[in-house]
């Protein structure tokens, strides 16, 4: 459970303190790190009591502050310095040219898409309980299988929403747009399918701690729903008065969640919005990153964001602090994600036969570093994760260029090893 802040009204001494340049780097780390009280009370600098430096560090915090108001709650948010240097970095790099994504050419590009959107649909999937393994979520989306159960129903359901919200992230954000997203991410895995597409209309429902089974968070009244959704709609399109992009949709995913106006799905909801709405302010990159992955590796910082913003009279810095740190995150994987690839392109280089596609140029590297190798299609399905077919077209293709030749294994089974012209079959087709 977590632990509640200390209530003590401000006093000549907090003040004194506060407006002290003496204590001002200590306080700067507790904001550049955004602390809750179960840390603040660790750092505190010599010669003042915690809670007095926790009122410090919490009264820094309302200076300046935005107020942000809806029906369900109104919260506030202050924009520290590394809040600003986060946003930059964003700036800089999620909506311009990379050198570190330069290996996302037209060629690859949609190759990358696909594999990143399969990611974050499997990981938003396992967050909300979906149980099957990766590699078989990925196949049953690349092979277009019908789901054999709940868990790769909802698996499906997020890629698909993705794709969907990809092609809609032009379209201003509406009750309708909400609720079509909800149903699309929900269908077929509702208790009740009346659920699908439709706000609550009771307040039965209630946010549990998985590991103790206490009631962590009781969203508002289902009353307030309809007229708090307009409001966020609103939120979500006006721009007359700025604020940042990267903070709108962290705001919109934190008050999806907070309403939970749904009875199930509301986390997968929140989270496609946000995604959505990056999308809809030119974050192109969002398409690459695997947020929810990041997020499912740190589940209990994640929920704990929720909570200490509740907890903490609705300072929404707890949540913004935390999703900017996932995000960096994940943009940094990707970035050695591309490097490690690139790495492996370059190694390829010079197997690379005009006409081959790149798992065929994988072969034929595999056979010069193995020459003494023997493969059945069957042996290279994993590796590759494509139909047995597939791989045995890519090898029967490679037998014509005079690089690889058929081995009788059996009366059934066909091996393929490298012919013993193979060095100069291979720089005879580089010169093609």
């Amino acid at each position: 459970m977590i632990e509640e802040v200390p209530k003590i009204p401000l006093t000549s001494k907090v003040v004194e303190i506060l407006m002290s340049g003496e204590y001002s780097a200590a306080i700067s780390r507790m904001n550049d790190e955004y602390y809750y009280w179960d840390k603040v009370k660790y750092h505190v600098p010599e010669g003042i009591e915690a809670e007095d430096f926790w009122n410090v560090v919490k009264y820094s915090r309302r200076i300046e502050a935005k107020t942000f108001s809806f029906s369900a709650c109104t919260f506030f948010l202050k924009e520290t310095s590394a809040m600003q240097q986060a946003l930059h970095n964003f700036d800089m790099n999620f909506g311009g040219t990379l050198s570190s994504t330069s290996i996302l050419t037209d060629k690859n590009r949609q190759y990358y898409l696909i594999s990143s959107l399969m990611e974050e649909a499997i990981a938003s999937s396992q967050m909300e309980g979906a149980s099957t393994t990766r590699k078989v979520a990925k196949e049953m989306l690349r092979k277009q299988s019908k789901p054999k159960d709940k868990s790769q129903q909802m698996i499906l359901n997020n890629y698909n929403t993705i794709r969907y919200l990809s092609e809609h992230k032009s379209d201003r954000l509406t009750p309708d747009l909400v609720l079509e997203i909800h149903r699309q991410i929900t269908e077929k895995t509702l208790d009740n399918s009346s659920d699908e597409g439709h706000f609550r209309t009771d307040n039965n429902i209630f946010v549990v701690n998985g590991i103790t089974g206490e009631v962590a968070h009781e969203p508002p009244s289902y009353t307030v729903i309809p007229e708090t959704i307009e409001q966020l709609c609103e939120f979500a399109n006006e721009d007359k008065t700025f604020i940042h992009p990267v903070l709108k949709a962290i705001i919109i995913h934190f008050m999806i969640s907070y309403l939970h106006p749904f009875a199930d799905g509301n986390g997968r909801t929140a989270r496609s919005l946000f995604y959505w709405y990056m999308l809809k302010k030119g974050y192109w990159l969002t398409e690459f990153l695997s947020i929810s992955r990041v997020i499912y590796k740190s589940k209990v910082q994640y929920e704990k964001a929720f909570l200490y913003t509740e907890h903490d009279d609705f300072d929404l810095g707890y949540f913004v602090q935390y999703n900017l740190k996932v995000l960096k995150q994940a943009f940094d994987e990707l970035h050695v994600y591309l490097e490690r690839k690139n790495q492996e392109n370059n190694a390829l280089l010079e197997y690379r036969i005009p006409g081959l596609n790149e798992r065929q140029v994988q072969i034929i590297k595999m056979y010069a570093e193995r020459p003494e190798s023997v493969f059945v299609s069957k042996d290279l399905e994993t590796r590759f994760n494509v139909s047995v077919k597939t791989l045995r077209s890519d090898l029967e293709a490679l037998v014509a260029t005079g690089l690889i030749e058929r081995i009788p294994l059996n009366k059934r089974l066909t091996g393929y090893a490298r012919t013993k012209d193979f060095e100069r079959k291979l720089e005879d087709n580089k010169g093609n």
